[in-house]
């Protein structure tokens, strides 16, 4: 896979530090719950679990602790963030917590990886890259998965063309204002780019606060309805 350009930044998660490098992000507090009861039917028994921009570094360490039996690889590619995650990852003191690896999810990343990464999730990530980087996350994905693995993708998204809110609305306008390569994707074009990365589209769940929960897998049919 070639690496593409990327010339669009990704805003990432804010927070408040808490004093000893990790970093509280009230949008991972809020979301958390929700994502941790919906990835888990998705789950390998065994293997790695990728987190792509992990950000503050919340969310994987909370997973890690909930499912010792699978490793978890968080990444991320801001050294800030970076430090936050091993902050995290010290305070939750799971043995099965890797040590984040600098990986750029829009560019050419899966010869860095393991070769047993049974799910790939990301949180947030989709609005605030290009289109362009978005079909770099999604195929680079679909080559690192094992047969039989998830990509589990959290987010806000448009549908049939739509906004879900008024406040998506704006909050997508913002956003464009910054940099005018990002924003919503729609559903039906995330869908298009994962079947043409050889991905299968295999279910959606409906989260709160007008968000969605897009699964796609490699080479299996889908097991939940």
């Amino acid at each position: 896979m070639n690496k593409a350009p990327i010339e669009t930044p990704y805003f990432g998660p804010k927070g408040t530090p808490m004093g000893d490098g990790r970093i509280n992000a009230r949008s991972a507090v809020k979301n958390g719950a929700a994502i941790y009861d919906c990835i888990a039917a998705y789950l390998p028994e065994r293997g790695t679990v990728l987190e792509l921009a992990s950000g503050t570094g919340q969310h994987i360490a909370q997973l890690a602790t909930r499912h010792p039996r699978i490793n978890w690889q968080p990444s991320d590619v801001i050294d800030e963030r970076m430090a936050s995650i091993n902050a995290w990852r010290e305070h939750a003191g799971a043995k099965n917590l890797l040590a984040p690896i600098l990986l750029d999810a829009c560019g050419d990343w899966h010869e860095q990886l393991p070769d047993d990464i049974g799910l790939i999730h990301l949180a947030n990530l989709f609005h605030v890259i290009s289109k362009d980087a978005a079909q770099n996350v999604i195929r680079g994905a679909a080559d690192a998965l094992t047969q039989g693995g998830y990509f589990f993708v959290y987010g806000p998204f448009r549908v049939g063309g739509e906004f879900r809110s008024q406040s998506d609305a704006g909050f997508h306008a913002s956003l464009t204002r910054k940099h005018h390569a990002v924003g919503y994707k729609d559903l039906e074009w995330m869908q298009h780019q994962m079947a043409a990365a050889g991905l299968e589209f295999c279910n959606l769940h409906d989260m709160p606060a007008n968000n969605l929960v897009l699964v796609a897998c490699k080479g299996c049919a889908p097991r939940i309805s």
